[in-house]
């Protein structure tokens, strides 16, 4: 833990470094993390800017408004209309550049006209291992990433965050619903609602870890290895339910969650 400490002290270092700062703040284990040591490294001059819409997860945006206001910071929510842009909705392979260039660009504007010196994200050293087209759109626009910087991995942010008593240290990765649909499928209002309420409904039988992916009239269910049993056993009742949210089939991914598996069909 002394290592970790250690790291954490260079991070505060990195964002002293900024004099201002405004944090890209989902509420998730990264940038709860991230936001906590940018106050602690820069007090009042820290804002927290969080993205919110249809694309992001129910309760997500609260969640976040809730632990910054405990933290006392400024915090700025900003409506996303990522459905407008019809180059995002087509679905393609780089669809998170295209997304994160417009929010990046949004939170640079902001920080301009705010006098705020830098804009910073939750990328972390983790990040560079997989495909994560979104990070380009960050590097183009000079947002930087602490946590990349001073190496930390998920697992050190979520010892420290447990440490520090994070609200977030144990919480589950939630990312924006257009993960859950397959590159060239086009991502709608309907089906977006369609995702939301069939993982809620999963999340509701103990399942802390869902994800539905969107194919079409199928539904394809990955949850951790642990809870493949639950689900079989519940497969009538599952089938009955996302069959109520628009579904008309239901399959359960035997292979488990896992991140990125909408990527297992790129040529990387």
């Amino acid at each position: 833990m002394d290592d970790l400490r250690l790291k954490y002290d260079r991070l505060n270092k990195i964002i002293e470094g900024y004099e201002s700062v405004l944090v890209a703040f989902s509420g998730g284990v990264d940038s709860t993390f991230l936001l906590k040591a940018a106050i602690e490294a820069l007090k009042e001059k820290v804002v927290a800017v969080t993205i919110t819409g249809e694309l992001y997860p129910p309760g997500e945006t609260e969640e976040a408004a809730d632990f910054a206001c405990a933290l006392g910071v400024e915090h700025i929510i900003i409506k996303n209309c990522g459905l407008d842009n019809p180059v995002f909705t087509e679905n393609p392979p780089d669809r998170c550049y295209h997304c994160k260039k417009e929010i990046y660009m949004r939170f640079v504007r902001l920080a301009q006209e705010r006098g705020i010196k830098v804009v910073a994200d939750g990328v972390i050293a983790d990040d560079a291992g997989d495909y994560r087209p979104g990070l380009l759109a960050g590097q183009e626009l000079g947002v930087q990433s602490p946590l990349k910087e001073a190496g930390f991995t998920k697992e050190e942010i979520r010892a420290l965050s447990r440490q520090f008593g994070l609200p977030t240290a144990d919480k589950p990765a939630n990312p924006c619903l257009a993960s859950r649909f397959p590159y060239g499928t086009a991502i709608t209002s309907q089906g977006l609602k369609q995702v939301a309420a069939a993982e809620a409904i999963i999340r509701s039988m103990g399942i802390p870890l869902v994800r539905v992916r969107h194919h079409g009239d199928l539904a394809r269910v990955e949850v951790p290895p642990g809870y493949l049993r639950l689900i079989v056993e519940r497969s009538a009742e599952v089938e009955k339910r996302l069959r109520g949210t628009g579904y008309t089939y239901t399959a359960l991914d035997l292979r488990g969650y896992r991140t990125g598996s909408m990527n297992e069909t790129l040529n990387l």
